[in-house]
């Protein structure tokens, strides 16, 4: 989605407009069903399980919010009271982890509307004003400790960046009244892994349980070495708690919500079979033992108004298609600069930018493709196959993180359009196109086969490291999962094709109306499965991926489309959480921009959840003139989509040096059409 291959499209669009007439009334909409497919994260089914309505609370410091250590995550103790009796009263049950764990086994199920209670932290303030009102209800309760915040009798604890009293967390005789209570269960919150370790070259603080430490003499610790570390502490956290309660924990309740498939597989090899964590959604069949998912309880929710919202928000199961989306997507490109104080500086206006803008998404780019030719010629991380223009994205991705208000960033990444070494073996192994007729144009990229194995080993390879190197919400994968009806003509894709009963001529597939249908379906289905795998090797070091696709207008426009692009609108709307059209009027040449999006929007509409999981994306420069589109212009056309229904927008590209779009102007229009959830009565 560069600047070079946006400007490509339209002949590709104009040019393959010609074949409606000989495809005539073909109908090869992708509207079959895919056995076998699943979402590539964990997809919670409320009801279908018996965790499925169980909410767990997650609590910190109960106190003033003058008085505690983080007061945008403590809870005053006239709120943490109020809350306790306004759930006992619209029926929730309260619940312990053994009533959890048989519930997970079969042995026996929950009362209705479970609640679990957990505190993170350890501190004073469960004791001493907390479990009064745990006592009077009747709540059981799991508590996270910290063993190295603990240990030391007296003096200064490391809590963060910051030195603390020791006398701010609990003494190790309250734990033990708690524990004889009955009602509070001991959790690991790791012994010394609440905390940030270099993560990159540039040296963020990240959160040490999910990172590889990044050390200047030695790189990025091995996986061994790093599952090691991991073991080695939480080991010391079970053995001290044993040794000052008399009881191992059997829960750890994950620093920061951070987790992944390793950390989960040393807990419970440890005797820890649950996992808490800070997911959203509700806790459903697909959601692991290991990382129940929970609420977050902070002092901006109040009393009861806050927590009866999440409630019903978890209940609805709505995920993030509930709230309206805004994306600003971002090339790296654009930001790096060989001169690192200059990329420091750019990454500075990128920031304030994206706080300036509103936005809540950020699509970032995290391969290099500075020529615009649309593929990767090098990565911004490091990898086993391709050159490292920079080890960048990691360091963007987390500033982005943490110094914006962004709530979820995708990693853009190609799926096929990887421009390897020539000393890669696989390097070769690419779409084969054949010489086309009557003027069509092929899609012009350079592409691995997607019907080469042992290329697809590759680039599953690469999203394995960056799923190693980055901490990131979701992918976006790039418009490059595409095959014309002219390709892909290579020795792979021929095998494939006699393996699904095909003629290998394109020629005579293209000649015979069934056969192109069936050969359009079947190769629609396969990149689409081949982005849900690539997904897969992501998950266990990112277990709350999301997923998103770019699709071109025209899968969405015109019932043909994807005889020409390999793309389906309804696989998209199936397999991922959200689909990102590229609603481009410029790019497609349309005469009459008003009419392009009324129609793209009805055609969104008219298909299940459409508005719910598509994200319109408009584009900011016209590249067949080489100019910004005013940001007035720009404005003008999502409040068009917004009016006609559009619930999740977002444009492409971001020009920061330009300052366009000014977010001046457009901010305001994304506040008004969106500056609250999109939950509506059930």
């Amino acid at each position: 989605m560069t600047t070079r291959d946006r400007r490509r499209l339209p002949l590709l669009v104009l040019l393959g407009s010609l074949l409606v007439v000989l495809l005539g009334g073909l109908g090869l909409g992708g509207g079959s069903k895919l056995l076998a497919m699943g979402s590539a994260g964990p997809k919670a089914t409320a009801g279908s399980d018996p965790l499925g309505n169980l909410v767990v609370l997650a609590y910190h410091d109960i106190a003033e919010q003058d008085q505690a250590l983080m007061p945008d995550f403590a809870v005053t103790p006239a709120h943490f009271q109020d809350q306790i009796a306004w759930l006992k009263e619209h029926g929730r049950h309260f619940v312990s982890v053994d009533q959890v764990i048989a519930a997970r086994a079969g042995r026996a199920p929950l009362p209705s509307n479970p609640v679990l209670v957990s505190f993170d932290d350890g501190f004073r303030s469960v004791y001493t004003t907390a479990f009064p009102v745990l006592k009077r209800y009747k709540v059981p309760a799991v508590l996270g400790l910290v063993g190295s915040w603990l240990t030391p009798e007296s003096g200064p604890v490391h809590f963060g960046d910051d030195l603390v009293a020791r006398e701010r967390f609990l003494s190790w005789e309250q734990l033990r009244t708690l524990m004889a209570s009955g009602l509070i269960e001991p959790a690991s919150h790791t012994y010394d892994l609440h905390k940030g370790i270099n993560g990159n070259p540039q040296g963020n603080s990240e959160p040490a349980v999910t990172t590889r430490l990044y050390q200047a003499d030695r790189g990025y610790e091995s996986e061994s070495a790093y599952r090691q570390r991991l073991r080695a502490d939480l080991a010391l956290n079970s053995s001290t708690l044993e040794r000052q309660l008399g009881r191992r924990p059997r829960v750890v309740i994950w620093p920061y919500g951070r987790y992944n498939q390793t950390s989960a597989a040393v807990a419970s090899e440890l005797g820890m079979p649950v996992g808490l964590s800070l997911d959203d959604g509700t806790n459903g069949s697909k959601v692991p033992l290991t990382a129940l998912r929970r609420i977050l309880m902070t002092q901006e929710m109040g009393a009861t108004a806050g927590l009866a919202k999440e409630l019903e928000f978890r209940r609805r199961d709505l995920g993030d298609t509930a709230r309206a989306v805004k994306v600003m997507h971002v090339d790296l490109d654009t930001i790096h600069d060989p001169d690192p104080k200059q990329t420091e500086r750019n990454l500075k206006l990128l920031l304030e930018r994206i706080n300036a803008m509103g936005v809540n998404t950020v699509y970032l780019q995290a391969f290099a493709d500075p020529q615009g030719r649309g593929s990767a010629e090098a990565l911004y991380f490091p990898n086993r196959h391709m050159p490292v223009k920079e080890d960048l994205f990691n360091h963007v991705a987390w500033e982005i993180r943490t110094r914006t208000r962004v709530r979820r960033l995708y990693a853009w990444m190609p799926v096929l359009a990887f421009e390897l070494p020539a000393t890669e073996p696989t390097a070769n192994l690419t779409v084969e196109t054949q010489p086309s007729h009557n003027g069509h144009l092929a899609m012009g990229y350079h592409r691995l086969s997607p019907f080469a194995p042992k290329a697809m080993q590759v680039v599953s390879e690469i999203y394995e490291d960056l799923s190693r190197r980055a901490t990131f919400d979701g992918l976006i994968f790039h418009d490059d999962a595409t095959l014309s009806d002219y390709e892909d003509a290579s020795p792979g894709a021929q095998a494939q094709y006699r393996a699904w009963g095909l003629p290998t001529d394109l020629a005579a597939i293209r000649a015979s109306d069934q056969l192109l249908g069936r050969w359009t379906t079947l190769k629609t289905e396969a990149l689409q499965q081949l982005t849900l795998d690539l997904a897969r090797k992501v998950v266990p070091n990112q277990p709350q991926l999301r997923t998103a696709r770019n699709l071109y207008a025209q899968v969405v426009l015109n019932p043909h489309a994807e005889a020409w692009f390999s793309q389906s609108l309804d696989y998209a709307l199936r397999d991922y959480d959200f689909t990102a059209v590229e609603a481009m009027p410029y790019m497609e040449q349309a005469n009459d921009a008003h009419a392009f999006f009324l129609e793209m929007v009805k055609m969104v509409k008219e298909k299940p959840k459409g508005l719910s999981k598509v994200v319109f994306e408009l584009q900011s420069t016209d590249w067949r003139t080489h100019q910004d589109i005013p940001t007035a212009q720009l404005a003008g056309q999502f409040e068009t989509l917004y009016q006609l229904g559009a619930q999740h927008v977002g444009y492409y590209p971001d020009s920061p040096f330009r300052n366009n779009p000014v977010p001046a102007t457009l901010k305001p229009v994304f506040d008004a059409h969106s500056s609250e959830p999109l939950l509506k009565p059930s």
